[in-house]
């Protein structure tokens, strides 16, 4: 069947003759195949107007047709006959192996899940597997499908949906999270460049008026020294025009004039040079009086790692630098500016000034500043957390001090007064 097949094929659609014509050279084709031979032989040929030129594919001879085309070539009556019978009682093979050429595949592998040829389960690949009938594997696995969803009851569903909402609250909540550290970091720095440009321009305007002064104490003094130059360049001027004069009467009056305006000239005191000096200098002042917000500590200070801890559920931060470890992390934890620090802090101060009221408060905040200068070397970042507490109690403790010393200061006076009028008393008996 299939050399029979290979027969009733037309070389030019390698499909089974539809209609065929037989040319001249006795070759049969289909009339449609034909038509576009036809079709394109004309668009790139020249030949007489009443005959048409075809070329045979097969045997690559030109032969003319006549003006009625390929309706004019006759029918391959025998041809067609063979081909409707052979339609006709043809029935549909089943598909071949890939792997094995004309082996129909009519078992169905159930491992693999397809349709396999009798080499396959013997010695290919599928060997040992078990197979079954399609049919009848298909019948099998019908009702599969209801059943798998009947095991999908509405409990599971609920789960399901009840899980998405879970992670559409705790999405939207940590979105909320970064949401909101991202405004409050956009707050941060636009109250830090609101206040370094207050202090910027407050800066600015103390050396505007600085400026003032310099040019208030010095532009008189340089207009003064500018009329001197200019009154001696005239001078010189002068005493050449007198050197240039002819006539006596008028030499002598003019060297009379010459020498009372040189002697006045040279009596007139010089002004003196004002040393001003320019304090405090912006360079060494920034230094020590605005340590916390100076270049290099911004530059120092550390971005945060901003990332989702899984076992609390919330947003936390890393430092970019690793805390230290063993003994210095304890010493860290230790050093936090916590409420126990500051207030023992504030405990030593007071017995400082109990010990001694009038040094007390010069002792304490001196401690303070030493203690401040220490946390310092210990880390830069611990200082600036530590800074603001310190600042807030050596204000309230300043303060606390004053009210301090003046009591003390008057109940130290009653005191003697009454031990005076005690020893008078005693001494006059």
């Amino acid at each position: 069947m299939d050399n029979l097949e290979e027969d009733l094929t037309c070389s030019v659609c390698y499909s089974l003759f539809s209609d065929p014509r037989v040319l001249p050279c006795s070759h049969t084709f289909c009339k449609t195949c034909l038509d576009n031979l036809l079709q394109v032989s004309t668009n790139y040929s020249i030949w007489r107007p009443l005959r048409l030129p075809l070329k045979c594919p097969n045997c690559r001879s030109v032969m003319e047709l006549p003006p009625a085309g390929v309706d004019a070539l006759p029918t391959n009556v025998s041809l067609r006959a063979i081909i409707e019978k052979y339609q006709k009682d043809s029935e549909p093979r089943p598909p071949s192996c890939q792997e094995h050429q004309r082996q129909p595949l009519n078992m169905y592998c159930i491992q693999d899940r397809q349709l396999i040829c009798g080499l396959c389960l013997t010695v290919g690949q599928h060997q040992g597997h078990p197979i079954d009938d399609l049919q009848a594997a298909f019948i099998r696995e019908k009702q599969t499908p209801s059943q798998l969803l009947a095991r999908l009851s509405e409990r599971r569903w609920a789960q399901v949906c009840e899980l998405g909402e879970q992670l559409e609250q705790e999405r939207a909540r940590c979105e909320g999270v970064v949401r909101q550290d991202r405004q409050d970091v956009s707050q941060y720095f636009q109250k830090l460049e609101v206040a370094v440009a207050k202090k910027r321009h407050a800066y600015m305007e103390a050396l505007d008026k600085a400026g003032a002064e310099v040019a208030r104490a010095y532009d008189p003094l340089i207009h003064r020294v500018k009329e001197l130059q200019e009154e001696q360049l005239d001078l010189v001027s002068l005493g050449s025009s007198v050197e240039e004069e002819d006539s006596p009467l008028v030499f002598l009056e003019k060297v009379h004039l010459f020498r009372e305006r040189v002697e006045e000239f040279i009596k007139t005191p010089l002004p003196s040079v004002v040393n001003l000096s320019v304090t405090p200098r912006a360079a060494e002042y920034l230094q020590h009086h605005w340590p916390a917000v100076t270049i290099g500590s911004l530059e120092e200070a550390p971005v945060p790692k901003v990332c989702c801890c899984a076992r609390c559920g919330s947003v936390e931060t890393e430092v970019e630098r690793a805390r230290p470890e063993g003994w210095a992390q304890d010493l860290w934890c230790e050093l936090q500016p916590t409420p126990f620090v500051v207030l023992l802090g504030l405990l030593l101060l007071l017995a400082a000034l109990w010990a001694n009221p009038v040094g007390g408060a010069s002792l304490g905040f001196s401690l303070l500043s030493q203690f401040s200068q220490l946390v310092h070397g210990v880390s830069s970042e611990l200082v600036t957390s530590i800074w603001d507490t310190a600042g807030s109690a050596y204000t309230a403790t300043e303060a606390a001090a004053e009210r301090w010393g003046s009591q003390l200061s008057s109940v130290g006076e009653k005191a003697f007064q009454q031990l005076a009028a005690l020893f008078k008393t005693l001494t006059s008996h």
